[in-house]
């Protein structure tokens, strides 16, 4: 009987290798997803010593298990024996960080991320640090792309030291001379900018971010609009007026129809850290010029947000400027956009 039960705690784990290297891809994937309850069969300690090393070692799947077991592991602290066990889930969630398909790697990003806001201090700066810089300087492109999404969550638990480091890691991402590492660092400029002290965004975040504004690929300069709000939010006053607003201004005429479209997105938070007197003085042309747009898609996002934009106004100045323009708005009401009181004043006298 003793024997029998001895066999039997072995019986999840075994069951686990067997579906896992079961021919059917459907098999295999219910068994990722049953990861948490063979944890539990398994215990905290045998979790540790035997189910991580063998998803460790059979991580060559499809990508759908793959997908799975990256989500599964973001929720895998309290299997592994709570926080202070935590940093034993990075190994296989840096192996799937760096793999071919997007959406594992993202998931595994993410997963990351959930791991390690539940890390002690310690094992930020013994493991999480150090897992960021072996991606960042990865030899696959992949790797590096998936190092831009971790650095926001690891600043603030960083020493100054650290964060130093931390930032230089992040120039050299922004300065890559792959598209898709500069396009991804460029996406999460924004979050990181959000955690670093307005020092360090002036001094370390904003050169950059002026680099990506004027990167040569569209799809570069598009996602580095898209961090303006988390800009505005993070500068001082006088930054926004002499270095952020320039990019706007120059961005609501950019070739690219999408990036004025983010230009367009990104105004209301813009208008809100300059104020009104900044908003009025300086960023109606811009706005103007988005209304009157070539594109449909640009006139109706920037039209969308013609209620927000008119409250940093003045009445007269809502006539004179967007009640010129209320012909524009109008064709956009049909898509929900709702319209100003004074425009529907000049509206009607027309």
């Amino acid at each position: 009987m003793a024997n029998n039960a001895g066999d039997d705690q072995y019986l999840p784990i075994a069951i686990l290798i067997d579906e896992l290297k079961n021919d059917d891809a459907l098999r295999r994937l219910n068994s990722i997803q049953r990861l948490g309850t063979i944890a539990l069969a398994l215990g905290e300690e045998r979790t540790r010593s035997e189910l991580l090393p063998f998803l460790i070692e059979n991580n060559d799947d499809e990508d759908e298990v793959l997908l799975a077991m990256a989500e599964e592991l973001g929720k895998f602290v309290p299997y592994v024996g709570g926080p202070p066990f935590g940093h034993t889930l990075l190994q296989p969630l840096e192996q799937l960080s760096q793999v071919e398909e997007t959406v594992v790697r993202d998931k595994a990003v993410e997963s990351l991320c959930k791991v390690a806001e539940q890390l002690p201090n310690s094992s930020i700066g013994e493991h999480f640090l150090p897992l960021i810089k072996r991606l960042s300087q990865g030899e696959w492109f992949t790797s590096r792309v998936s190092a831009c999404g971790l650095f926001a969550v690891a600043y603030t638990r960083s020493t100054a030291a650290q964060q130093s480091d931390l930032r230089q890691l992040y120039t050299q991402l922004c300065h890559d001379e792959t598209p898709m590492v500069r396009r991804a660092a460029a996406q999460k400029l924004g979050p990181f900018a959000a955690v670093l002290e307005r020092d360090a965004v002036s001094r370390d975040l904003l050169p950059l971010f002026t680099d990506l504004t004027s990167d040569d690929q569209d799809s570069v300069r598009l996602l580095a609009v898209e961090s303006c709000g988390a800009f505005a939010a993070a500068l001082s006053k006088d930054d926004c007026s002499a270095s952020l607003l320039p990019v706007v201004q120059k961005f609501a005429q950019d070739k690219s129809w999408r990036v004025r479209y983010n230009v367009a997105a990104q105004m209301v938070p813009l208008c809100e850290a300059l104020g009104s007197e900044m908003t009025r003085a300086e960023l109606v042309p811009a706005y103007i010029k988005l209304l009157e747009d070539s594109e449909a898609e640009v006139r109706i996002a920037a039209a969308g947000k013609v209620s927000a934009f008119s409250r940093m106004l003045t009445p007269p100045l809502i006539v004179s400027q967007v009640g010129a323009n209320v012909h524009l708005v109008a064709a956009a009401a049909g898509a929900g956009v709702a319209i100003p009181a004074a425009c529907l004043q000049v509206q009607q006298q027309e």
